[in-house]
This record gives structure tokens, sequence and C-alpha cells, in this order.
């Protein structure tokens, strides 16, 4: 899970340039930040899919605590989980035109 974490971030990061690459990620920057961040990507991305907290916290290791907060961001936060989860999104529903990111 973190090295495709990491190189979709890699790809957002350059397609969308410094500003909201730096909104997304918010600074991790040790290999254990950004396997944590990995785990909360994983449960936001499960959240915006209707999976149940109790089914996220047993796939992702999280504490249900942790699951609620990232809800909480997901819903009324700065904005960073949302934007990326509509760009994969709209990436995915569209025909590929044979371009990559990166």
């Amino acid at each position: 899970m973190g090295q495709e974490f990491g190189v979709t971030v890699q790809r957002y990061y350059v397609a969308e340039r410094h500003q909201r690459g730096k909104k997304f990620l918010q600074g991790p920057s040790d290999e254990d930040e950004i396997m944590e961040f990995g785990r909360r990507w994983r449960a936001a991305q499960m959240l915006d899919e209707g999976i149940p907290y109790s089914a996220i916290v047993k796939s992702t290791g999280l504490s249900s605590t942790t699951v609620a907060r990232i809800s909480k961001w997901l819903k009324k936060g700065k904005g960073g989980y949302r934007l990326m989860i509509d760009r994969l999104n709209h990436q995915h529903d569209r025909p590929s035109s044979g371009k990559r990111l990166c």
C-alpha cells in the first residue's frame, strides 16, 4: 500500500503543482508517517465508499477514534481528502487518452 500511495501522491503532486500537493500532503516526512498517512488515506477512500467504521478499523488497523476523525475531516475539513478523492474518481471515470500524469 505504501508504494502505491507514494506513486499516487507523486503523480498528483507533479500534475497539480506545489499548492494543491502541499494542501493534500500537509508534511509527512519519514517512512512511518507516510505509512500512517497511507492508512488514513485508505480509510478516507473507504468512508467515501460508505464502508462501515468497523470494517475500516479491521482493514487498516486504525482506531475507531481515528476513523471518526477522518470522517469529520472528509466532511468538514480543509478539503484535502475530498479534493484528492474527487480528482481520482474523475480520472477513473474518463476514457483513457493514453497520456500519463508523469
